[in-house]
């Protein structure tokens, strides 16, 4: 598929080109990341907004529904564009209740895996991350029972690259020293800095850092200084945190969300600001 100009650039997961700027498709699902959207047409036009803007990063999991978004995103691009890749996760399952409990035995793994391939429609996957911990961040411990897993399944033939997902940093080299390690992907964005000392490693080394909730999440970032500064630059607070995200570290790989054309052309255009030093310094002093 064309690469259309997007803020960012590309970056390479392995063998892999993706857009710096991706799509995160979460909310796609129904309230709470189950069920269906109320508007399955509208969820349906994001996806292929997405396609036509030249984003060739989406990132889904067959847990979000579950199941809904990864049949969205096959019934709107399937058979897909050369050049989009889909980037899913595993590690943790849905109840009734709209929990997330843990699912990372090796057949928990290779089912989940089954299911992403089933419903994406493909015969590999591009990437898949190993969510780790639990909905209140990363746990230590060692990932080594479920990775091994995935790198059987890797070598399947049925995934063709690892990541990592809500992990302690000790985790991460844990990973990098069983298999290659082309991505990680943590909870960070302009008032959760306690992952910068990992961005820089990871970049030196060459490695994808992908934050999650990287514009709060379901508590959106409220700060004083934020405001400052998109008032300053007459722009949305969401537009600087995005682009103070890519101008973090060249290895920052974006994924916001949304279930609005509107809102994804506005991510878009608001990524694309360029931050003054004096800018920087102001957001930078948020997570300090």
């Amino acid at each position: 598929m064309p690469t259309r100009s997007l803020p960012g650039g590309t970056w390479t997961l392995g063998d892999l080109t993706v857009t710096r700027f991706g799509y995160g498709a979460m909310q796609l699902a129904g309230p709470g990341v189950m069920g269906p959207p109320a508007d399955p047409d509208a969820a349906l036009a994001v996806l292929r907004e997405v396609v036509a803007l030249g984003i060739t990063h989406i990132d889904t999991s067959d847990a979000y529904g579950p199941h809904v978004t990864n049949r969205l995103i096959r019934e709107a691009l399937h058979p897909y564009p050369e050049g989009l890749h889909l980037v899913t996760k595993v590690g943790a399952t849905r109840d009734r209740q709209g929990g997330w409990p843990t699912a990372r035995e090796p057949e928990q793994l290779r089912r989940a895996v089954e299911e992403n391939l089933e419903n994406l429609g493909v015969e590999a996957l591009d990437l898949v991350n190993l969510r780790l911990g639990d909905a209140t961040g990363p746990r230590a411990g060692s990932l080594a029972e479920p990775f091994e897993a995935l790198v059987a399944l890797q070598r399947k033939g049925l995934v063709r690259h690892l990541g990592v997902s809500n992990v302690t940093p000790e985790q991460v080299a844990e990973a990098q020293s069983i298999a290659p390690v082309v991505c990680v992907q943590n909870l960070y964005n302009l008032a959760n800095r306690q992952d910068d000392p990992l961005i820089d490693r990871l970049a030196g080394q060459g490695v994808a850092y992908v934050p999650y909730f990287p514009l709060g999440g379901f508590s959106p970032l409220q700060s004083a200084a934020l405001s400052a500064v998109a008032a300053r630059r007459d722009a949305t607070p969401t537009a600087v945190a995005l682009a103070w995200l890519l101008q973090r570290s060249p290895n920052i790989l974006l994924i916001p969300g949304t279930s609005s054309v509107a809102h994804l052309r506005e991510n878009v255009a608001g990524a694309g600001l360029t931050l003054t030093a004096d800018d920087l310094a102001a957001l930078d002093a948020i997570g300090g």
